[in-house]
């Protein structure tokens, strides 16, 4: 087989997502360690249900990749079943995204950290992070539905977002916090979601002059720093 040959496999489903999901696990099945980045989807057809569910037509896709793409990760990975369970709850939804991703999941005592690698990420990140945060959210309400109190956090990254964006956000809080103490004033932030309003609290939670408090409702729920 040359580097050059392409995979192909075509696949139905009730909707699109569900059928880029089927194609994805038989193009896996054809080519153990395949590279689901480097997976490219057309969409044949995007269905049809019917007038009161007569004539219903699936969903039907067609999913290929070079033969020659395989994942760089080791194909024997031994994960706990909150792991397995992570992973299969993002590749779902990347699937109904219509976004190609490889996951890489590392787990501690306290959190499972999934970042998914890939192309066209920006997607998934979404303005200010609010997809990837809203992603995380899903992800972790479905792992802990129906579980014990015991729980680990589920954190969500893409390309690196998580890291860039809590460096953005230390310096704007050090920053904000200097202009609060300077001028005497109250010095509010743009909206955030909770995750990065948390990001901003802890980093001046141990600041001499300053408190920090949220106000607004969601979406525009915002930080307010606080001379003392």
């Amino acid at each position: 087989m040359t580097e050059t040959e392409t995979v192909q496999v075509e696949a139905t489903g009730e909707t699109v997502g569900e059928a880029k999901w089927a194609a994805l696990r038989e193009l896996e099945r054809l080519r153990p360690g395949i590279d689901k980045a480097a997976v490219q989807f057309q969409v044949v057809s995007e269905g049809e249900r019917g007038l009161l569910g007569v004539g219903y037509a699936p969903a039907r896709v067609i999913a290929s990749v070079e033969a020659s793409a395989v994942s760089d990760e080791p194909e024997a990975v031994d994960e706990s079943e909150l792991a397995e369970e992570v992973r299969d709850v993002l590749e779902h939804i990347l699937t109904a995204i219509g976004v190609s991703a490889r996951i890489e999941i590392v787990e501690d005592d306290e959190t499972v950290t999934a970042s998914l690698v890939g192309r066209e990420l920006g997607l998934v990140i979404g303005k200010h992070g609010q997809t990837i945060d809203a992603i995380q959210y899903l992800a972790n309400a479905i792992v802990w539905r129906g579980r014990g109190d015991d729980r680990k956090a589920v954190v969500v990254d893409a390309a690196g977002y998580r890291a860039r964006r809590e460096a953005s956000l230390s310096t704007l809080a050090k920053r904000s916090a200097e202009r609060a103490v300077s001028s005497g004033r109250s010095v509010e932030l743009e909206p955030m979601t909770a995750v990065e309003r948390k990001v901003v609290h802890v980093q001046l939670k141990d600041v001499p002059g300053v408190v920090t408090r949220s106000e607004g409702t969601e979406p525009n729920r915002f930080v307010v720093i606080d001379p003392v």
